[in-house]
């Protein structure tokens, strides 16, 4: 018996010194000591909030975790997003809407009678792409813009700016439409080209143009 309290009194004394205590008194990682703040801290929020909640120091895991995930799933829908936009606004610099000579020898009249003869088809990416056009001859004559085969829509914005910021955000808005259906093989329904259409009409109208019913 007497060895037996000897033995245990020196497993004691020895589980006791430095090297041992080590495992028990390592300080924290930083992941750890961050997510105990946190959660101390949401805890504390929700003490605030609901005072007769007696679980918020266990409620702050979920609810942080819940955070984290959802805060995740924002910064993939902002990056999926500002990618889409970057590739899309690449394409965009990259393409010319006047394809032919023939595109630009025509009259923006030309282009217009085009586009409906296109309409009446059904063809409705055609005929986007042809009141489009005239759009752009019709800036061409008001003397706006310089239509050239070798511009892209950002130049035509760019040079429209200068002149009128109302008719350089129209452009725009109509460029980008007129981008995803000539370039982006958008399928087009008949209620989007009509409103397209009227939008093009009526910056015809506003200045005397007749040519779309």
């Amino acid at each position: 018996m007497l060895n037996a309290n000897k033995a245990r009194d020196d497993i004691e004394e020895i589980l006791k010194r430095k090297e041992y205590q080590v495992y028990y008194d390592h300080p924290k990682g930083i992941i750890e000591t961050w997510w105990d703040k946190a959660k101390e801290w949401i805890a504390t929020q929700l003490e605030k909030l609901f005072p007769s909640f007696q679980s918020a120091s266990s409620a702050s895991s979920a609810i942080l975790i819940g955070m984290i995930v959802m805060v995740i799933m924002i910064l993939a829908v902002v990056a999926y997003l500002l990618i889409r936009n970057v590739k899309r606004n690449r394409l965009l610099r990259n393409q010319k809407p006047l394809q032919s000579v023939k595109d630009r020898n025509w009259t923006f009249v030309q282009h217009i009678q085009e586009a409906e003869r296109l309409k009446s088809l059904k063809d409705y990416p055609g005929s986007t792409r042809h009141l489009f056009l005239a759009m752009l001859l019709f800036y061409h004559e008001k003397k706006w813009l310089e239509a050239r085969i070798w511009k892209t829509n950002w130049d035509y914005y760019d040079e429209l700016r200068k002149v009128n910021k109302q008719n350089a955000d129209q452009f725009n808005e109509l460029a980008q439409f007129f981008e995803d259906v000539t370039y982006g093989e958008r399928n087009i329904r008949p209620e989007e080209f009509e409103t397209f259409r009227t939008k093009i009409k009526n910056i015809m109208a506003e200045r005397g143009v007749e040519g779309i019913s």
